[in-house]
Order: structure tokens, then C-alpha cells, then sequence
């Protein structure tokens, strides 16, 4: 790929770093959905950043701490050309269905300085809390993460699935760079208040799992059926039984776009989220996941497709008529702590 197809740049947030408008997530490389073949995921690095992707995403959670480790080497040799984000707070155990959330404040120095090693570096471009523990207040947990700044460990701050209170109530402590949560023609809670809040504060907003987990590209269409044993979709409600078979319905506008404009309905999911946000005034820098180069290469493709007003209308309702929880646990996401769905 030639300068010239590279992917455009934006501030990632208000003082933040140069980021590409499209960043890559790199949970998939590691775990949650079935074997990876490493040589193709490297291949997938490379690739990304001759695109013009330059925001790398991962977590101390995925893998238990392989895939940052999976991300030293690459880091290493294009230190100066990436920005490099993890997080911390889902704490994982020897028991497999152990999740717990830790904001306190020891627990954030511990995390940090794990990564940190993990990843191999000196500082840690952006660095979220990965989930929200409401009983900690952000005057211990974002403090203490706004310590890290002082200290030169981590360089910009981020939440991840807060509501739009929490996210102002945290940059009162200390300015919060980007906010990372699901965001998608499947999934869009996070315009209840979150998305108002992030244009006021100049925050950017990194949406996960744009392209609904693959759901929404039609890699799949029922997860118990056609996924293997240890992918994590086949426990997500929106992925199997009837919540499947009714969801699948959903994309045929989807499909119906994807053929008028010659584009496959993954960049058509893109390009949704990306003009989705020009309409609330904000930045976003969605980090489809993949360990394809070549599905790398059509996903930021879709950073060049322009939808007209009637397609945006024929996608609008969608998310509305989606059945299914986005987890069979919802209680550390921002929608137990913000009331209805959205209608």
C-alpha cells in the first residue's frame, strides 16, 4: 500500500496523540476466538501499519498477559511509529470462571507495572481501566492512574463502558483521552449518554467490536452451530438459538448496501460507525479486530466508503430490533448502570 492509500489521521482526543482513523484489536490474536495462527497475526501487524493503522490495542486480561507479550516484539521495532493502549481492572484467577474488577489503587500500580513489563517498554501510550468498579471512587482509581502520568509510566488516560456522568465525574480528576466501548449498527447504548459527553470534553471515542463480533460481515450466523468449542461467542446470547436466527434477519439491508457500492457488508458496518460519529461532533477510532492481512486491508478500506442519508436510514433501525444481550453477564457494562435500553 502506497502513502497515498494510507489511511487518514486524527487527534486521538483533545491533546492526545496522531492516531489512524481506524486502529486494530488485537484480543483475537491471543484468545477468545479459537486458534490463531501466529505467523498470519504477525503478517496482520505488519500490514496494519503499512495501512497507516498506528493505534495497537490490547489488555492484561487477554491471554492472561499473552497477548502483550505477543505484542513486545512488534512494539519494539516501531516503537516511535505506534501508539500502543492497554488496560487493567478485569482480574482473572485459576478458576476459568473467575471475572472480578479491581479499581483500587494498589491494584492499578501492580497492573501497570506488569504490563509494562509484558510489553517491553518504558511508558504505555494510553492505558484504560478496563472495566468500572463503582464502589471505588475515581478520586483512588483515576488518581492513582493520574499518578502514572506524573510519574512517566503512561502517557494518556482512558475508561472503558462508562456512562456519560462517569466519564465527566473521571476528567474532573485528571483529562481522559478516549473512551473504548462497544459501538455498532448492533450495539449502541453508548449514544444514551456516553457519546454526548465524550464531544463535550473532546474526548475520542474507540469503539469495540464494530463489526459485532463478526456477526454483522456474516462470518457466522448461529455460534453453537459453526464456532469452535472455545470461542467465547458461543456463550454470548445475541449469537445463538432464536436470538441468532432473528438477528440474522436484521442484515439484509446491510447486504442490500454492501451490493450497491460494491463493498462487502464488514466495510459497510465501518462506515456506519464512522459517519455515525461525524453526526455527534466526535472523533472515533474504531479497532475492528482480525488476524487476517487481507481482511485487515478491507476493513480500513472502509474508511473511503461514503454512505448517502437513504442507506444511514435503511441502517437506522437495526440496532432497535436487536435480540440478545451483547453478554450473558451485563452487570459491569455501562448499561447496568444507565437504566432502559435503547429504543
Amino acid at each position: 500500500m502506497t502513502e497515498a492509500t494510507k489511511i487518514d489521521q486524527v487527534e486521538l482526543g483533545k491533546g492526545g496523540p496522531l492516531a489512524g482513523v481506524q486502529g486494530l484489536g488485537c484480543m483475537g490474536m491471543s484468545e477468545f476466538y479459537g486458534d490463531t495462527d501466529e505467523v498470519a497475526a504477525r503478517e496482520t501487524l505488519d500490514a496494519a501499519l503499512a495501512a497507516g493503522v498506528t493505534l495497537f490495542d490490547t489488555a492484561d486480561v487477554y491471554g492472561r498477559g499473552r497477548n502483550e507479550e505477543f505484542l513486545a516484539p512488534f512494539a519494539a521495532a516501531h516503537r516511535d511509529e505506534i501508539t500502543l493502549a492497554t488496560k487493567f481492572a478485569i482480574e482473572r484467577t485459576d478458576d476459568p470462571a473467575h471475572r472480578g474488577v479491581r479499581n483500587d489503587r494498589a491494584y492499578v500500580r501492580r497492573a501497570v507495572e506488569d504490563s509494562l513489563r509484558r510489553l517491553g517498554v518504558d511508558v504505555i501510550d494510553l492505558y484504560y481501566m478496563h472495566r468500572r468498579d463503582p464502589a471505588v471512587p475515581f478520586a483512588e482509581s483515576v488518581g492513582a492512574m493520574a499518578e502514572l502520568v506524573q510519574e512517566g509510566k503512561v502517557r494518556h488516560l482512558g475508561l472503558s463502558e462508562v456512562t456519560g456522568t462517569e466519564l465527566r465525574e473521571a476528567h474532573a480528576v485528571h483529562p481522559i483521552t478516549a473512551l473504548q466501548s462497544e459501538w455498532s449498527l448492533f450495539s449502541r447504548s453508548v449514544e444514551r449518554s456516553a457519546v454526548a459527553a465524550a464531544a463535550e470534553l473532546g474526548v475520542a471515542l474507540v469503539p469495540y467490536s464494530p463489526l459485532g463480533r463478526g456477526f454483522l460481515t456474516g462470518a457466522f450466523a448461529d455460534a453453537t452451530a459453526e464456532l469452535s468449542h472455545d470461542d467465547f461467542r458461543r456463550h454470548q446470547p445475541r449469537f445463538t438459538g432464536e436470538n441468532a436466527k432473528a438477528n440474522a434477519a436484521l442484515l439484509t439491508p446491510v447486504r442490500e448496501i454492501a451490493e450497491e457500492l460494491g463493498a462487502t457488508p464488514a466495510q459497510i458496518a465501518l462506515a456506519w460507525v464512522q459517519q455515525r460519529a461525524q453526526v455527534h461532533g466526535l472523533t472515533v477510532v474504531p479497532i475492528p479486530g482480525t488476524r487476517k492481512p487481507g481482511r485487515l486491508r478491507e476493513n480500513t478500506a472502509a474508511t473511503r466508503i461514503a454512505l448517502t442519508p437513504t442507506q444511514l436510514a435503511r441502517l437506522e433501525p437495526i440496532a432497535a430490533r436487536v435480540a440478545g444481550d451483547r453478554y450473558p453477564d451485563m452487570s459491569a457494562t455501562s448499561e447496568a448502570r444507565e437504566g432502559e435500553d435503547l429504543s
